[in-house]
């Protein structure tokens, strides 16, 4: 079969024809009907050789939807045909965590060397892919593979950010979203969709904020030295509620905690890199930073139940399997609007 691999540090991915997979026991074999292109992956494919933490080649995609097409031994709860997504922070399914259905933080997964597909297992921009277990597939249940198979990530990280946060969210509170690209305009979105906060998005071009402003942020704001003050104006002084960070470079991280609120909370979503001190005084009153991961298995049902609801309408462009590597150019470039998605059988 084709898949898409990084297959030399340092280097662009490659499409190449690698053998075809066969489930194991208790796996499921999917045969892929679209795949996600994320910023993860670019910062995965920056890293130098004694930074990466699983060995190449690898096939990229760690967000993918496609169909049942066969069951290894013992393999149950799906059946060959079944529309599935593929819930993709894998655990190891025992730990106390995982208990709580929050595999995105097995305690275990890292000494197991269980790992995302994607992420250093083998992922979905292939013709065909291996999910470990069916507890990791969820119905599609009607929705469009295109547009569902983005909410595997782009939605559910977004998602588990703005839950944490629902009790600051009231009637009256702001919420600024840094960063409207694939995760940003998605908790635009949610934003409106789960509470009565006015929702301000910052972004470095106009035509970001476009797309920021048509997925229903009420106020835009440009991304640069000026913002923080911009967002203090905007709010009577007071600053944001909560500041979702879908960047994470230094400068937004600074800006992050600058227009933030007393008792707010400023969530760090992106990999830019960047560290928000915390100390007395460095902060306003009370301001709790987190740096969440992913969501869990039961958020994801909660956001495909969303999209159903039409709350949540991801903007996307797709691409054949042979211009996968256009598509990481492009987003590496910045001129993705939204999510690009690969079509590894279309």
């Amino acid at each position: 079969m084709k898949a898409l691999q990084y297959r030399t540090v340092g280097a662009p991915p490659e499409v190449v024809t690698v053998p075809d997979p066969e489930p194991g026991p208790g796996q499921v074999l999917l045969k892929v009907t679209a795949a996600g292109v994320c910023h993860s992956d670019i910062a995965v494919m920056s890293w130098s050789a004694d930074q990466l933490p699983f060995p190449l080649p690898l096939t990229l995609g760690h967000e993918g939807v496609g169909t049942v097409a066969a069951l290894g031994a013992g393999a149950e709860g799906v059946a060959v045909g079944d529309a599935v997504a593929v819930y993709g922070p894998w655990g190891c399914g025992s730990c106390a965590k995982c208990a709580e259905g929050k595999e995105n933080y097995c305690l275990r997964a890292a000494e197991l060397g269980i790992r995302p597909p994607g992420l250093g297992a083998p992922g979905a921009i292939a013709e065909y892919m291996i999910v470990d277990s069916p507890r990791h597939l969820v119905p599609l249940a009607g929705l469009d593979p295109v547009q569902a198979v983005p909410l595997t990530d782009a939605g559910l990280t977004p998602y588990h950010a703005v839950k944490r946060s629902l009790p600051k969210l009231v009637p009256g509170s702001t919420a600024v979203v840094i960063g409207t690209g694939g995760l940003g305009h998605v908790a635009i979105q949610l934003l409106r969709a789960m509470t009565a906060a006015r929702v301000v998005a910052l972004d470095v071009t106009e035509d970001k904020l476009a797309l920021a402003r048509a997925v229903g942020a009420h106020e835009t704001v440009l991304s640069d030295a000026g913002a923080a003050p911009a967002v203090r104006e905007l709010t009577g002084g007071r600053g944001a509620e909560v500041v979702l960070d879908f960047v994470g470079a230094q400068p937004t991280v600074t800006a992050a905690g600058a227009m933030v609120a007393v008792e707010g909370d400023v969530t760090v979503v992106g990999l830019g890199g960047g560290t928000l001190p915390v100390g007395f005084g460095a902060l306003p009153y009370e301001v709790s930073v987190a740096s969440p991961y992913w969501g869990t298995r039961a958020e994801l049902i909660e956001v495909l139940d969303l999209a159903r609801a039409g709350a949540v309408d991801v903007h996307t462009e797709t691409y054949g399997l042979d211009d996968a590597p256009q598509a990481y150019e492009r987003l590496h470039e910045g001129r993705v609007n939204g999510r690009a998605v690969i079509l590894p059988n279309g």
